[in-house]
């Protein structure tokens, strides 16, 4: 965590585990390659955990949403002081497709653990809405600073169940499709001024996202 998403972190690890720094020069996106590496140990650390029994049966479908996706976000808990550098390196124009790849699977794969079994265009609905719940409930942990993130799992649980409303859950997705095609290509702080902006104008904490 000290030294963040950097090279120096990548010849940093790569002295660790007796491997010669010289391999890092391999990457050609050294700073992307590491977070997207980052995002997909975190996505099968979470299969891991549900494949190991993890015990949703006896909570309702927006539980277990809420669940999953705190378990997942309590995953960067630990790099949490250096994360808005990764959101800066995902919202970079070059790696925005992977990352927007990259969060597309851990949403599908969310929606697959609770068994929804939707098709056609309702599919798209809810992953396009549990993607905006996932994104905003990230970037509001950012600036949290009550007792273990307490504030922030309020804060999803109340999206959580905002997003089960079907009515919102479709206006919101709109919306959301229009954040990201004006979001791609900012800054990370456009971006994030964008994200709070719509958050403010839509209601705060009554809103879908």
């Amino acid at each position: 965590p000290r030294l963040g998403w950097t090279e120096e972190a990548m010849i940093a690890g790569s002295k660790d585990v007796g491997v010669s720094p010289s391999i890092v020069g391999s990457f050609s996106r050294k700073e992307a390659a590491l977070v997207e590496y980052f995002m997909d140990d975190c996505l099968q650390l979470l299969i891991d955990r549900v494949a190991s029994g993890l015990d949703l049966q006896n909570l309702i479908p927006s539980e277990r949403v809420s669940k999953l996706v705190r378990i997942r976000l309590e995953m960067q808990i630990p790099y949490m002081s250096k994360w808005p550098q990764a959101l800066s390196i995902q919202a970079h124009p070059v790696n925005v497709p992977t990352s927007f790849k990259q969060r597309a699977m851990l949403v599908d794969e969310i929606w697959h653990t609770v068994g929804d079994g939707a098709s056609d265009l309702d599919w798209y609905v809810k992953r396009t809405v549990l993607g905006g719940v996932y994104s905003t409930t990230e970037i509001y942990m950012l600036t949290d600073n009550s007792p273990e993130y307490r504030d922030t799992w309020a804060f999803l649980d109340d999206r959580v169940k905002d997003a089960f409303d079907l009515k919102k859950s479709i206006q919101e997705a709109k919306y959301f499709a229009q954040d990201i095609g004006a979001g791609v290509g900012k800054s990370f702080q456009g971006l994030m001024n964008g994200v709070m902006q719509t958050m403010s104008t839509r209601g705060g904490r009554s809103s879908a996202f």
